[in-house]
């Protein structure tokens, strides 16, 4: 199954149990200190993400996988990079996750492959694919089937590969063989929780999502709390940064399907020439992207966010000048972050 998987584009599986019960305190207590946001799917299946079994009735176990997806475009010293580009307040830094095509497509259709060709083998049997789309504990589940082990920034992190790396998961109701975990290698190491912008890596292990700049960015959909803006930077979509710090990304590995290649209009961007995009333009370049579903209007708020911080660092009157030119027109979410934006002038 492993060569199947290898030839799909995966670069590693694993085999699960079921019985994930010993995590289900500390998904409890997570969830009522509050830390899911306004997230509240997280809060709404419960206990079901740590029950398998009854999330798909008769999985036995679970087969996952690990896609790379680092593009194969980023040159050595990526990680330097990555920094560098924080510090250039013009330009806009995008999640490297974001810069190719959306993963839930790409993993789930090839899931759905590896699932195909198991039953080729032995015949049919029950299973359901899922990528990041479903109550599922995912680096739980990797944890226990030897992907990697849980970071102190909560992402998974292996040996060979780092952190730069989706995780898919297919529920099967076959009795196969269990794949053993690894052991934890993070040590005293806490790069992660020094380099976070806002503070969201509240201890290690511990992730307050309201604080961080993916879930402020994606996921949330009314306004940017004012205490995160200035940290926010110039980063539009997403943050890379524990996983730049993270001294086990120097083994991250390449992606081996072209879907995670960089698009330029993403990889390589001026705020400027962003905010300019209408509607129509923005769906035409995340067109089969995961930027899309935040929608323009959210996207315009980020960047709203991300030219204020621009103006404030650069005294470019350019930045002012389009924040300007759009907001008599904006809806009221952008145009309180349009005038927040231009209250940041230069000191």
């Amino acid at each position: 199954m492993q060569g199947w998987a290898l030839e799909l584009g995966f670069s590693q599986i694993g085999v699960a149990d079921v019985d994930l019960h010993a995590a289900e305190p500390g998904l409890l207590a997570w969830l009522q200190a509050g830390f899911h946001g306004r997230m509240d799917y997280m809060a709404a299946h419960g206990l079901k993400r740590a029950r398998p079994a009854e999330l798909v009735p008769g999985t036995v176990r679970v087969i996952t996988a690990r896609m790379d997806y680092l593009p194969a475009s980023v040159p050595a010293g990526w990680q330097a990079i990555g920094f560098d580009r924080l510090q250039r307040p013009r330009e806009a830094a995008i999640s490297l996750y974001a810069q190719g095509r959306d993963y839930h497509k790409v993993l789930r259709q090839r899931l759905q492959r590896l699932a195909d060709r198991l039953q080729q083998a032995i015949g049919p049997f029950g299973h359901r694919v899922f990528t990041d789309s479903a109550p599922v504990l995912e680096v739980e589940l990797a944890q226990r089937s030897g992907i990697g082990w849980r970071g102190k920034h909560t992402l998974v992190l292996s040996r060979e590969a780092g952190s730069m790396f989706f995780l898919g998961e297919l529920y099967i109701d076959l009795p196969l063989p269990l794949t053993s975990g690894v052991s934890a290698h993070c040590g005293q190491c806490e790069a992660c929780i020094a380099a976070c912008p806002t503070g969201a890596i509240v201890a290690p292990y511990r992730l307050d999502a309201r604080r961080c700049i993916s879930y402020l960015t994606i996921e949330l959909d009314g306004p940017i709390p004012e205490e995160f803006r200035a940290a926010i930077g110039n980063r539009i979509y997403g943050c890379d940064d524990c996983q730049l710090a993270c001294p086990w990304n120097k083994f991250a590995q390449r992606a081996t399907v072209p879907d995670f290649d960089s698009r330029a209009p993403l990889s390589q961007a001026e705020l400027i020439a962003l905010w300019q995009w209408d509607e129509p333009a923005f769906l035409k370049h995340t067109e089969g992207s995961a930027i899309r579903r935040i929608g323009h209007a959210r996207w315009r708020r980020n960047l709203a966010v991300a030219l204020g911080n621009a103006w404030r660092e650069t005294g470019d009157a350019a930045l002012a000048q389009a924040l300007v030119a759009e907001r008599d027109g904006a809806e009221a979410l952008l145009r309180e972050h349009i005038d927040w934006a231009l209250a940041q002038r230069p000191a």
